[in-house]
Order: C-alpha cells, then structure tokens, then sequence
C-alpha cells in the first residue's frame, strides 16, 4: 500500500522548473535549463532530486482510459473487515480496471477509482470485488465527466504549503 509522505518544502528554483513542466511536461533538460536561465547540469540535478524525493508521478497517470477502450469511470465506495485491510488491497491490485485505491476515514473504508468497458462490464468488476474476502459491500457513483482535471498549477503558483 502507497504511503502518503511529508515531503520538504521546494525552493523557488524548484518551483519554477516543476510550473515549466507542468506547462509542458515534454520539454527537454536543454529547454528547461534556456526557459529558467539555468545550466543544464542544474537542471538535471535538480531533477534528479526531485524524483528521488517522489514528487513526479508515474507516466501512466497521463494515458486516458477511453483510449485503451474504457470510456466508462466509477467511483466505489468498499465496506470491509478491517483486519483484512492488507491482504484485500493485494488482491485488489490484481484488478486491471481499478486505478487507483485510497483509505478512507468515514462510513467507507475504501475509495476506488475504476474504469469499464460499459455498465455490464462495471456489474462484472464489482462482482469482483464483492468476491474479495473481506469486502462486506459497495457503494457505486458513475463519473459523468471530470469537470476539474487532475492539476497542480495553482498550488506551484501560491508557493508551498501556503493556506
């Protein structure tokens, strides 16, 4: 299970290299170091620091599920047997069509974010889940479309852990 980490404050240089990437995350350390006024050795090393502290996420967050042919998104809620907690996000994992899963404080214990080919498809792959051992019910929401986009923009653009 992902553990959610406390990460040191960036510096002004870090900020300004994460907002040109989150502008255009293709450009090259060369463009970057131009862009900045920056060397490229700076660059490059600071990017190297910046991924060893896990502030980049994976690649994969940027592929569309609809284009490898899951137009449909789900949300479920999952009620479990709390001391199955560990061995039932093993199994989950095993699950292709959740992409993501959180602990939850609340009535639900989990939050997953699913994807499916349609609704029948959905039925399957709760039926899935419901199969896990531990897993006492669901709660399912359809996403009917994503009206503020995964985004980091603003928060580089107030500066670090301001309120």
């Amino acid at each position: 299970m992902l553990a959610l980490r406390i990460m040191q404050a960036l510096d002004g240089t870090d900020a300004r290299l994460l907002s040109a990437l989150a502008q255009d995350a293709r450009q090259t350390v060369v463009a970057l170091a131009q862009k900045l006024g920056l060397s490229r050795n700076t660059v490059q090393a600071r990017m190297a620091q910046l991924e060893k502290k896990h502030v980049f996420l994976s690649f994969e967050r940027r592929i569309n599920p609809a284009a490898l042919g899951y137009p449909l998104m789900a949300f479920i809620s999952v009620h479990v047997q709390q001391q199955r907690l560990a061995q039932l996000a093993k199994e989950l994992a095993d699950i292709p069509e959740i992409l993501e899963g959180y602990g939850l404080t609340g009535s639900a214990d989990l939050l997953l974010r699913v994807v499916a080919v349609d609704a029948e498809d959905l039925f399957r792959i709760n039926g899935k889940i419901l199969a896990c051992e531990g897993v006492d019910r669901t709660d399912t929401a359809l996403a009917m479309g994503e009206l503020i986009p995964f985004r980091v923009q603003p928060l580089l653009e107030r500066g670090p852990g301001r309120a």
